[in-house]
């Protein structure tokens, strides 16, 4: 299982229907609207470092 990177959602990786490649690493996600999130903004969500804290507000 992969983990959306805007919400935090699970996601089979065999069954997502939502994917993108970044830096040469793919992304999977629960609906079109974080993949979209994701692809206007990339690094928001991959520099999410230790110490980030989960913000309810980042959902689908």
């Amino acid at each position: 299982m992969a983990t959306d990177p805007v919400c935090y959602t699970e996601v089979d990786e065999e069954s997502a229907t939502q994917k993108t490649t970044y830096k040469g690493q793919t992304y999977y996600f629960c609906t079109a609207s974080c993949r979209k999130k994701f692809e206007e903004k990339p690094e928001k969500y991959t520099k999410l470092g230790p110490g980030f804290k989960f913000d309810p507000g980042m959902t689908c």
